[in-house]
Parts: structure tokens; C-alpha cells; sequence
């Protein structure tokens, strides 16, 4: 099948093709990824976007149960919706949603659905690469809804904040110490935080802890691309389906405001700087990664060690002798 012909099913929305062309992304064979930026430039050109969301929770919290409720009822709008994971965290492992994807029954055979296990590998630039080009090409296939799960814990909140448009954190009822093992910078990049399993026993604790949380995001900066009254906590419960409708209701919210506001936009623009640089990176770090560039590390490295040149001059030395 030509390139072309692959392009127009995804442009069609075949999900076959869309599954097949992130397999061809993914792939590390030499030959594979030099038809990629091909197939990438033809499906650019669609102009379509979905609203990405983020998304990411402390273990036990229930993702898998609240991605497929929350999946399930957008697909019941007749929205069609994607989801993606991105793990950069573990080498032999693609991440919970392996697993999660046989338990994501309904989903899975939802019509408007389609889902995709993260490749399994370490390296977090080539994980998070080829997850923000799953995303475009979930774009390209007329996906209105794209929900990004971070796998992996640490980095892949930052990196997975850096392609989406929401970011949701989806939390457990907990005591109040255990606010505190929240990490700050995940506070301050969530638009919407979750309190799942607000429902029988547990619902008066998610209540407690849905007000510590909303008194917390009271005590962080109020960012330029917020409206009034966001950051927000909320509550919901994936077992019962409730509180659904309203968490995508302040999602639409949000998201509308930020469009008329313009930095829907402008966001849009900083993170195909962001991945255009990390592009770079990669490209330069791919140049260290050859038979003759490690053996001139390793000469330069032994005379460094030894104390015949420095640090500084053993680095210039080294990106000079670079093709």
C-alpha cells in the first residue's frame, strides 16, 4: 500500500490504518522511519484538531475505570474518542493499559472508540516523540476527543502536559496528610482535579478530601490562562457514573475560554516550538549514538580521566569531529 493510499484511510477515519501508521511511527527499523515525515506531512494538512486531555493519578485511584465511564458517556454524544498512553518509566512494560485495554470491554467495542498501549521502551524522548505524533495522527482520523494517560510517574506529567490542552488529575479519598504527597508541580499544572470513587463508604472522605484540594489550588498563583474560579476540584465516581457530565461540562468550559481568549492558540504554538526543539536534541543526541562517535568518546573520555585535557576542550574536540 502506498503512502498515499495509507494517509486517505486515516483521513477516512479507518481505524485499521490509523492502528497500522502509528505501528509504522513506533518502529525503529532505519527503513520505517524514513517514509514517516512522508505520511506525517500528508495528514498535517487536514487542519482537523480533537481536544486533547491529559491525564494522570496516583496509583489505585481507578484510571482505567474512570477513562472507559468517562469514554463510554462521550462516545454515547456521539463524539468519537481515542485514548493513548505515554510510559516512559518502564523498560519491559508499556504500562498499565496493557492490561487495562482487555478490561476496557466496552470501550474497546465502542464504535467511536479506539485505544493504543504505549510502546515499551525506556527512553522518554522517544516514548513521549512518537505519543505526540499518535496524537496528531488521532487528529488527522477525525477523533473530537483524545485522552493522553501518563503511565509512567516523575517527567511524564511535564511531557505529557506539553501536548495537551487539559490537564486532569484524578486523585483517591484520602486523609489530609496525604495532601502532602501531592507534588507541587502537578498541583500547578492540573486545570481540573478529580476525586474518584466519591460513592458509598468513601463519599464523605472524597468530600473532605475534594475541599482540601479545592482550598490548596486557593493558595496557587492564578495563572494568565485560567478564567475565574479554575483550577478547580471536583467530585466524581467512575463506578457509578456520576459527576461525569459535569467534569466534561467545565472541561468545554475551560476550553472555550481559552479559545475565545486566545491562548488555545498561542499554547498550541509554544508546544510545536517545545517538540521542534526537542526534535533537535534527539537529532543530536542520535549523532553520538554511532560506532565511530562512541569510540572517540571513549578515547577522549580515557585522556579526560587521565587528566590530559579538560572536560571543556575533550567536548569541543568531540562535537568538532562530528559529520
Amino acid at each position: 500500500m502506498g503512502m498515499s493510499d495509507l494517509a486517505q484511510q486515516v483521513l477516512d477515519g479507518d481505524r485499521r490504518a490509523l492502528a497500522r501508521t502509528i505501528t509504522l511511527i513506533e518502529s525503529s527499523r532505519a527503513d520505517q522511519r524514513e517514509r514517516e515525515p512522508d505520511l506525517l506531512a500528508e495528514l498535517a494538512g487536514s487542519g482537523r484538531q480533537a481536544l486533547r486531555v491529559g491525564l494522570s493519578g496516583t496509583p489505585g485511584v481507578g484510571k482505567s475505570t474512570f477513562i472507559e465511564a468517562f469514554g463510554m458517556m462521550l462516545t454515547t454524544k456521539g463524539l468519537k474518542v481515542a485514548v493513548l498512553a505515554v510510559d516512559p518509566s518502564s523498560a519491559r512494560s508499556g504500562g498499565s493499559i496493557l492490561g487495562d485495554k482487555t478490561r476496557m470491554e466496552r470501550l474497546s467495542r465502542a464504535p467511536g472508540a479506539f485505544i493504543r498501549p504505549s510502546p515499551s521502551q525506556s527512553h522518554l524522548g522517544g516514548v513521549a516523540r512518537r505519543s505526540r505524533e499518535a496524537v496528531a495522527l488521532c487528529e488527522a482520523a477525525g477523533f473530537d476527543v483524545v485522552l493522553i494517560e501518563t503511565v509512567g510517574v516523575g517527567q511524564s506529567e511535564t511531557v505529557v502536559a506539553e501536548m495537551s490542552d487539559l490537564f486532569l488529575l484524578l486523585l483517591a479519598p484520602a486523609g489530609g496528610d496525604e495532601l502532602q504527597g501531592v507534588k507541587r508541580g502537578i498541583m500547578e499544572i492540573a486545570d481540573l482535579i478529580l476525586v474518584n470513587k466519591a460513592d458509598g463508604e468513601l463519599k464523605s472522605a472524597a468530600t473532605r478530601t475534594c475541599a482540601d484540594y479545592s482550598g490548596a489550588l486557593r493558595l496557587l498563583r492564578k495563572r494568565p490562562q485560567d478564567p475565574a474560579g479554575f483550577p478547580k476540584a471536583m467530585l466524581v465516581s467512575a463506578a457509578e457514573e456520576t459527576g461525569l457530565e459535569e467534569a466534561w461540562a467545565e472541561m468545554q468550559t475551560l476550553a472555550e475560554w481559552r479559545r475565545e481568549a486566545g491562548f488555545w492558540e498561542r499554547t498550541r504554538a509554544a508546544q510545536a516550538r517545545y517538540w521542534f526543539e526537542q526534535e533537535v536534541r534527539q537529532a543530536l543526541l542520535a549523532q553520538l549514538d554511532t560506532p565511530k562517535a562512541r569510540a572517540e568518546m571513549t578515547r577522549l573520555a580515557q585522556a579526560v580521566m587521565e587528566g590530559r585535557t579538560a572536560p571543556p576542550a575533550a567536548a569541543a574536540e568531540l562535537l568538532e569531529g562530528l559529520d
